[in-house]
């Protein structure tokens, strides 16, 4: 199957580098070398491998390969200031994609400058517009919340290869990526954090309450959180406040990049399906169209909250509320409609019977909702 980046990311290596970031087998050396084909002499070289390494450091690729693909090269010690000669030397005359892990995202952030010279594109899981050109919307929906969206345990449409997978997928990321960022020592802490957050998906996450938990600290905890969002195994979604610095002292809720993670009933797994589809699409927006866009939930001090919140520019956009079945409004995305009367409002129910309007709220089917999003 094509993925969806294939046109734009074809279309930018024509200007500029190509960055493409993404978790752990979510598709990125597939889509790489899908795009092969429609460059002349196109050369694969992976930075964890003996022979290449040596490609790689003398530069002694073929020079008229038209394509040369450099996967986890944020391995190589100085790779900033080695992509950025390559690149002013030898980016007239060949487009380059850099591929890697969530470690690329990371690492990308600090030291020497590359600006100017690449477009970054977040490769995800599958999604239910995606999805959509494979099978109904609502059937999409069912199997992400059954099988979740990384490709080889979605496609293998069984549930006992998907656990095997995710089984081997969480082993191998605690061995291996975290200790990247972290010390051994923290390697328990950081899996029985893992274990926790899998059971608090959609709500407000308390570092307080985490830490107390642990019996650690609670910056501790706020530091392994960013460790596991740094390798894409979750994602946080921050309160909407037009004050930034005070939306992001507020909790955060926590959910993953792999739906049939969440160890919680089949309403929870929903949202967090709902929730990796918004960012999705927001980050295609982000990356391929350079929009001001971010995902949100909205919150009251008394507890009054949507699950989901959109804002373009700095200001509101949609509340998005999810329900696995119940067609009866929320009384909060009421309260929230009649105080932002010009944000659209929705209500997205798995299992709609009747899709509708009252009280200037939509109540749609989830799936047919989700199928219209950008990516």
């Amino acid at each position: 199957m094509r993925r969806p980046l294939y046109d734009t990311i074809l279309k930018d290596l024509r200007k500029k580098m190509v960055f493409l970031t993404g978790p752990r087998q979510v598709g990125k050396t597939y889509l790489s070398r899908d795009l092969q084909r429609e460059f002349q002499g196109p050369v694969y070289l992976n930075n964890d491998d003996i022979a290449d390494i040596k490609i790689i450091s003398k530069r002694s690729w073929p020079l008229n390969a038209e394509l040369v693909i450099l996967d986890e090269i944020h391995k190589m010690k100085g790779w900033k200031a080695f992509l950025k000669g390559t690149f002013d030397t030898m980016g007239a005359r060949q487009s380059f994609l850099v591929t890697g892990s969530a470690r690329l995202e990371t690492f990308r952030q600090t030291g020497d400058s590359l600006a100017g010279r690449y477009f970054l594109h977040r490769l995800h899981p599958l999604s239910v517009k995606e999805l959509s050109g494979m099978m109904p919307p609502y059937e999409a929906v069912a199997a992400l919340n059954r099988l979740g969206g990384f490709p080889e345990p979605f496609l293998s449409s069984s549930d006992e290869q998907a656990d095997r997978w995710r089984k081997q997928y969480y082993t191998d990321i605690v061995r291996e990526d975290i200790m990247d960022f972290s010390r051994i020592g923290e390697i328990r802490a950081i899996r029985l954090l893992l274990e926790m957050l899998r059971k608090r998906v959609g709500t407000p996450v308390s570092y307080t309450s985490l830490a107390r938990d642990l019996q650690i600290a609670p910056n501790t905890v706020r530091k392994y959180v960013d460790i596991l969002e740094s390798l894409h195994i979750v994602f946080s979604i921050r309160p909407f406040h037009k004050n930034i610095a005070r939306s992001l002292l507020k909790e955060p809720k926590v959910y993953f990049y792999d739906s049939g993670y969440v160890d919680a009933d089949e309403g929870v797994r929903l949202e967090n399906t709902v929730a990796a589809c918004l960012l999705k699409h927001v980050h295609s927006l982000q990356d391929a169209k350079g929009q001001d866009v971010s995902l949100h939930y909205i919150r009251t001090k008394d507890g009054k909250e949507v699950d989901f919140a959109l804002a373009g520019n700095g200001a509101l956009t949609h509340f998005i509320e999810v329900k696995l079945s119940d067609e009866a409004i929320s009384h909060n995305l009421k309260y929230f409609k009649d105080r932002y009367p010009a944000v659209d409002a929705v209500q997205l129910v798995h299992n709609v019977r009747n899709e509708q309007e009252l009280d200037r709220i939509s109540i749609l089917q989830a799936g047919k909702w989700l199928a219209q999003l950008e990516a």
